[in-house]
């Protein structure tokens, strides 16, 4: 059966009637009664629209809800409508999305960084423009056409709309300062600030003294241009299996930034390598950072000028001896401690920064400072991880390059943490590092294939002060008690010194005989380590109230000491190496010789006097030769306190016989003791011992008496009970140097303000 028009049309009329019949029912209040149908057909049940968010209580209901407020169900129920906030979700980016962000970030750094150093750069061009324009109108003024600036009439011209301070002052008013010494950082390509020119062509309208446009406009075309290409790549789709990414290549390192001092022709290149051989010809025993295979003059000269001049002035003052400094020795430290100073401020990029760092510590009298610079360097450069990286056997391959750098960077690495330690243990400052898993693999360095000869110094070294350090926290909260528990510890701590040196000696005997150096200063580590330990465990106990135990432990001190006196003495490789030597080396021998002398005056007839007189006269006048005048004044000292005590028990014995005067050769005294030397009428108090004069010291006379105030708390005449170890180590044992930079010679003194 076919429809006509106007059937469709009369049943769409009666559709739009219910659908307006429905809306008009959703719209009468619940109160009004629907009116009654006009036919019998079944009634539909009334569904409310679904909003776009449902109120609380029809949430928990789970009814549908209109989403506004009040809804009809809450206005029926009689109950408040609460509509919660709804949580914003968070927008998840994907990976493209998320790695070209990073790029954008890091680009925007980079470029923010260049415009940084053109607006600095541009300042400086502006500055210097203005300069040399006020420089052509004060050359007007003073030919007559203007006031000069010089004149009562003239004031500076305020610029940028602030003034730019009072007026300068005439020449002859202002006070002339020192110039700064050099805290520049080196000009590495991390800190390049200068404008690149662009080779773009300007336009017209810019003139010749300007940057184009395009110079400036340059960077944010690239990195948009960087942006458009990596969302292009991000959005479209690729068939191609990703690509696995490769391992990053390290950055090369830049240049050297500093010249070495053959390069700025301060030495020739012919003193150069007899300075160079001279380090080689024993330095490198005592501190053993170099592998002379591959520490080679060339090598160090092209990688680094820092260590190179460091290596110079070093063998420029051992080759001076105990004569007057040489200007190559003074033009070598300069240059060394100048790219020192530099290195404060400035990125550390090589590993070689950290041994020259420690040359400059190793010779000077007051190293503490350098040597925590070089720690933090080395900590700073990763150097103490390269041990375990050494260690690490899950069978990555590396190249020789490669492991020529672990090698290089342990070796440094255990001999900073040596040298660190040494010092203050010495000194009686807090140790800075006290991890001890830096250097657990130490000996993997003995078996290398790229050893060096002075490895087995450099293992043993380390065991050593690993050692020390462990007995010095476990001796030093007793405070000089000794009793059961405290016997029993030495007694562990001498077994486990002989067990070192046992096994360390076996170490050396593989390569070397008997009488070899590296032997002998061994067999004069241990002793020394024994006398060490007793005298921290004595620190603090008077000689008069000691007891049984503490008596027996001094007289083991003056054993240690004694034989370690010998080891200097009776080898002529050792006294031959002095040198050469460092000055933890000379405190070694020099606190030997100053226990006896305190043991000759505490206990003089238990002792062998002429033969300890005898053994410290010797290492004195073998200081004295090595250009070690600091330590060999201490013992002449000594020697004179000594003297005097004894000529003082024969007189209160009746035995007169004048004060014995030392055998040594008589010798003028050493340039840094004459601000040490007072006149002879010198006015002291009559209570104290008077001053002792140059003849007793061993020095020609010239009628003058050494200084009572100079004198260590450690050696003056109130001490000389006291057998422990002081508090500051060395610094309280010996005499201080007045120079400002820790080296001996002919230097301005230095400030200290700060």
């Amino acid at each position: 059966m076919s429809l006509s028009p106007a059937s469709l049309s009369n049943e769409s009329e009666s559709i739009s009637k219910r659908r307006r019949t429905g809306s008009d029912a959703v719209n009468r209040p619940l109160e009004q009664p629907l009116p009654a149908p006009s036919a019998p057909s079944q009634v539909v049940p009334h569904i409310p629209k679904r909003g776009a968010r449902a109120c609380t209580a029809c949430r928990k209901g789970k009814n549908r809800c209109e989403g506004e407020a009040p809804c009809r169900r809450c206005a029926h129920n009689g109950i408040p409508c609460i509509y919660e906030k709804p949580e914003k979700k968070p927008q998840i980016l994907n990976g493209p999305s998320i790695e070209r962000l990073s790029r954008l970030e890091g680009q925007y750094l980079v470029m923010q960084s260049q415009m940084i150093g053109m607006q600095s750069s541009l300042d400086r061009i502006l500055s210097a423009i203005q300069a040399q324009q006020a420089m052509g109108q004060q050359q007007i003024f003073n030919n007559g056409a203007g006031p000069s600036r010089e004149g009562p009439g003239f004031m500076p011209q305020p610029r940028n709309g602030f003034n730019m301070g009072p007026p300068q002052l005439p020449v002859d008013q202002l006070k002339s300062f020192p110039p700064l010494p050099g805290f520049a950082p080196p000009p590495h390509k991390y800190a390049t600030y200068g404008i690149v020119p662009s080779t773009a062509p300007s336009s017209d309208d810019e003139s010749e003294d300007t940057l184009p446009r395009s110079t400036l406009n340059a960077p944010i075309e690239a990195l948009q241009g960087l942006a458009n290409a990596a969302a292009e790549l991000a959005a479209a789709p690729s068939a191609e299996p990703p690509r696995v990414k490769k391992r990053k290549r390290a950055e090369p390192i830049p240049r050297n930034a500093f010249p070495h001092v053959v390069e700025k022709g301060l030495v020739s290149d012919a003193e150069a390598r007899e300075l160079y051989n001279i380090f080689f010809a024993g330095c490198h025993l005592f501190i053993p950072l170099f592998d002379p295979m591959y520490d080679t003059y060339e090598s160090l000269m092209e990688r680094t000028p820092w260590t190179f001049d460091a290596i110079l002035a070093v063998a420029g003052k051992i080759r001076s001896g105990n004569g007057p400094l040489s200007q190559t020795f003074y033009k070598c430290l300069e240059e060394a401690q100048g790219i020192a100073r530099s290195s404060l401020f400035g990125p550390v990029v090589r590993k070689e920064a950290v041994q020259g760092m420690l040359l400059l510590a190793a010779w000077s009298t007051n190293g503490w400072l350098p040597s925590g610079h070089a720690m933090r360097m080395a900590l700073d450069l990763g150097l103490h991880r390269a041990l375990e990286k050494l260690a690490d056997d899950s069978g990555k391959q590396r190249t020789p390059d490669e492991e020529r750098d672990l090698v290089v960077s342990a070796r440094i690495w255990l001999c900073l943490y040596w040298f660190d330690h040494q010092m203050s243990l010495g000194t009686g400052r807090p140790i800075v590092l006290r991890d001890e898993n830096t250097i657990r693999h130490c000996r993997i360095l003995l078996n290398h294939p790229m050893a060096s000869p002075t490895d087995v110094r450099l293992i043993s070294q380390v065991e050593l002060i690993a050692q020390k350090t462990q007995i010095f926290e476990t001796l030093v909260p007793l405070g000089g008690q000794v009793n059961h528990n405290t016997l029993s510890f030495i007694r562990r701590a001498m077994a486990a010194l002989e067990k070192w040196w046992q096994d360390c000696d076996d170490l050396h005997r593989q390569s070397m005989d008997q009488d070899a150096l590296l032997r002998k200063i061994l067999a004069g580590e241990l002793q020394y380590a024994k006398l060490w330990v007793l005298c921290v465990t004595l620190r603090g106990v008077a000689w008069d109230k000691m007891n049984f135990d503490q008596r027996e432990l001094a007289f083991q001190a003056r054993d240690a000491a004694s034989h370690c006196l010998s080891v200097f003495l009776t080898s002529s490789e050792y006294r031959a190496a002095l040198r050469y030597a460092v000055h933890d080396s000379l405190v070694t021998a020099a606190f030997s010789g100053l226990f006896l002398l305190k043991m000759a005056s505490i206990f003089p007839d238990d002792v062998d006097l002429p033969a300890i007189i005898g053994q410290v006269e010797q290492l004195a006048q073998l200081l004295s030769e090595v250009a070690a005048e600091r330590y060999a004044l201490t013992l002449r000292i000594m020697l004179a306190n000594l003297r005097r005590k004894l000529a003082e028990r024969d007189r209160q014995q009746g035995i007169t016989t004048p004060v014995p005067m030392p055998t040594m050769p008589v010798m003028p005294p050493p340039p840094f003791a004459q601000e040490l030397i007072v006149p002879s009428p010198f006015n002291v108090d009559p209570t104290m011992p008077p001053p002792i004069t140059m003849e007793e010291l061993g020095f020609v006379s010239d009628r003058g008496c050494f200084s009572p105030s100079a004198i260590p708390l450690w050696l003056q005449e109130k001490s000389l009970d006291d057998l422990g170890l002081p508090v500051n180590g060395s610094d309280g044992i010996f005499l201080r140097m007045n120079g400002g930079n820790g080296w001996t010679g002919d230097f301005t003194p230095m400030p200290e303000a700060w």
